[in-house]
């Protein structure tokens, strides 16, 4: 699903707007992350290194703004019922991950964010941290890692340097 979307947004922009401001935009996203920026980063021909900086940067710019406003956010949507239909959608998702993070601490928030499988990642990570009253001084710390060893696995894959270690 993450590699169709990614192609999409990549065909759209393709041409219009430079390659690296759509690796930028799309590893903003949520859901897509840094997963669907490393992967149009390798369809767009753009070095390995220039897309691990830009999907990293590109996936921790909104990390800050979730941990300190999500919860107004969410105020505001619940005020229609579509809003508010979406809210206990994503409370109810940040729920389930939330047990994690009670057992595991740090580490289960880092784990959180780290492994690039959908339904993780710096939004989910953050979403979780706020909704459980982290605070920002501790938790941005941990997502911030979380998303760079995610890139550093999704560098590995998307580029097939795993082949080097896989025999």
């Amino acid at each position: 699903m993450i590699e169709s979307i990614t192609d999409y947004l990549v065909n759209i922009f393709q041409g219009s707007v430079p390659k690296e401001l759509i690796i930028f935009i799309i590893s903003m996203l949520p859901i897509l992350e840094l997963r669907g920026g490393m992967i149009a980063a390798k369809i767009l021909g753009v070095s390995l290194g220039k897309a691990f900086v830009i999907c990293y940067l590109g996936n921790i710019v909104p990390i800050p703004f979730i941990l300190l406003f999500i919860r107004r956010i969410f105020r505001l949507l619940s005020k229609t019922k579509a809003g508010e239909k979406l809210v206990k959608k994503l409370e109810s998702k940040s729920k389930k991950k939330e047990e994690t993070v009670l057992r595991y601490k740090r580490v289960g928030l880092l784990a959180l964010v780290a492994v690039p499988l959908p339904g993780t990642g710096g939004w989910t990570g953050a979403l979780v941290a706020a909704l459980m009253d982290l605070r920002m001084r501790s938790s941005l710390p941990i997502i911030a890692l979380g998303v760079l060893i995610a890139d550093t696995l999704m560098a590995l894959i998307s580029y097939g340097l795993l082949g080097i270690f896989i025999k």
